[in-house]
């Protein structure tokens, strides 16, 4: 009788051990991030994104005029003319915006224009929360036609 159980305890081990055998384990894979440009109608182009005002550097939170804090994201919309060459310069618009958080909870984002370099950037904060996830909605108003895009940004 010992010699059965120890049998079955063998076989048993044996199938335990057979159900560990599963795929081999895999090196992580590079998730690329999201994209941050759109290409309008005509040349036009926007580079956007959202991203916490903690991660500025002091420098550039004074370009934009921000306050560094945790409950609070960037919101920086670029808008460009791509010339037939590629070049990019910064293009005139009207740019306005709105954030909506998984709940509902909508956020009008008040965008001020801020000159950085050559460049004409259009800036505003949104409030976020830990784990928040932020879908923005950008309206763009140039050569007399609206266009909109909207993003998701996670925290």
């Amino acid at each position: 009788m010992n010699a059965l159980r120890l049998a079955k305890a063998a076989l048993l081990g044996g199938l335990v051990l057979a159900g560990c055998g599963g795929p081999a384990p895999q090196a992580a894979q590079f998730v690329p991030p999201a994209p941050s440009t759109t290409d309008l109608s005509g040349s036009l182009r926007a580079r956007y994104n959202l991203l916490p005002t903690l991660a500025l550097g002091e420098a550039v939170a004074r370009e934009y005029g921000v306050e560094r804090d945790e409950g609070t994201a960037l919101l920086v919309v670029a808008l460009r003319r791509v010339g037939a060459d590629g070049e990019e310069t910064s293009a005139d618009a009207g740019v306005s915006a709105e954030a909506v958080d998984l709940g509902g909870r909508r956020q009008q984002v008040a965008l001020r224009k801020v000159a950085t370099g050559d460049y004409v950037d259009h800036v505003g904060t949104v409030r976020v929360g830990r784990h928040d996830t932020i879908r923005v909605q950008v309206a763009v108003v140039a050569d007399g036609r609206r266009q909109q895009f909207d993003f998701q940004r996670n925290f």
